[in-house]
């Protein structure tokens, strides 16, 4: 018999990885912030990044206590994480959320663009690419990814759940 699924909650600017493909991550509330996935398919390993800021040098203290907050020191974070769990580098599945213009009708900020771009940028530095994502838009989003199928689905206000 399937042992039950374990559902572990990723807060804003938390970080959760795992090898137990019972566990589900999910997180809420996905606005400018962006929600990254990364998956190995095979060891069955994965995590999940709530990233709120592009760039730690805009508060070094902070990203020194939480490096989960921003996308440079996350996401490096996120990797080795994984790679310590066994993950191999060639099978990784990389998959974003959010990043949304979200209450900032004015454009004065544009965190979840800035977000976006750092994002890839990073990525592209170290010779990964987006599998697949949900970038930009003004909803918010929750994103949930499954450890025993790597299945990353996403739930929008007024809109049915979807898979990446």
């Amino acid at each position: 018999m399937p042992q039950p699924k374990q559902a572990l909650v990723v807060g804003v600017a938390e970080m959760v990885v795992s090898d137990d493909p019972g566990v589900d991550l999910v997180t809420y509330s996905l606005g400018s912030c962006i929600g990254i996935t990364v998956y190995d398919p095979v060891q069955k390993i994965g995590g999940l990044l709530h990233v709120m800021l592009p760039d730690s040098s805009l508060h070094p203290a902070k990203a020194a206590l939480w490096p989960s907050m921003f996308v440079d020191t996350g996401v490096p974070c996120l990797f080795h994480s994984l790679y310590n769990l066994g993950a191999d580098r060639d099978r990784l599945e990389i998959k974003a959320v959010g990043g949304a213009q979200f209450l900032d009708a004015a454009r004065v900020f544009n965190i979840g663009e800035r977000n976006q771009q750092a994002l890839l940028e990073l990525l592209a530095r170290n010779g990964f690419s987006l599998q697949a994502s949900d970038l930009g838009g003004i909803s918010s989003r929750t994103l949930h990814l499954q450890l025993g199928t790597g299945l990353v689905q996403i739930q929008t206000p007024g809109v049915d759940p979807y898979s990446l």
